[in-house]
């Protein structure tokens, strides 16, 4: 059962890490390079999907690796599971305080009304979001060691 545990968290924390991962490095820089106010539809629409889906999947990946880490408390590897639930609640905390509130905002936006820094708001967030992945793809890397 245990084993299962594991093998669940860290597909569970690797897929949102991919999914995160493409948001940064692949979805957003091909939105922002699309005409007119397509990319910026794009994000607002991504804005509302995924922050709809984002927060139960962080919640569901934290909660998983901290019952693994419980369980294995005394067990080799568990450091690196601890250090892994350390990092995701840094992930939590990073979207709670500084990624929601411009997500929030963004996905209300519409074409005819755009505050005036829409632009240096949409930078600030993808700055944020590549911390925040680089995070999460540590948190997965440690869940990954302490499986070996």
């Amino acid at each position: 059962m245990l084993n299962a545990l594991e093998v669940f968290t860290t597909v569970t924390v690797g897929v949102m890490a991919g999914v995160e991962f493409s948001v940064a490095f692949f979805i957003n820089p091909i939105l922002d390079g699309l005409p007119g106010d397509s990319g910026l539809r794009g994000r607002t629409h991504g804005a509302r999907l995924l922050g709809a889906v984002m927060p139960f999947w962080y919640v569901a990946s934290l909660a998983l690796a901290a019952i693994w880490a419980v369980a294995e408390w005394h067990d080799r590897g568990a450091g690196l599971v601890v250090t892994a639930v350390g990092l995701l609640i840094v992930s939590v905390i990073m979207s709670i305080l500084l990624l929601v509130p411009i997500n929030n905002r963004a996905k209300t936006w519409t074409a005819d009304g755009l505050p005036a820094d829409w632009k240096q708001q949409l930078r600030r967030w993808d700055r944020f979001h590549y911390a925040r992945v680089a995070v999460i793809i540590a948190a997965f890397a440690l869940l990954v060691a302490a499986l070996i």
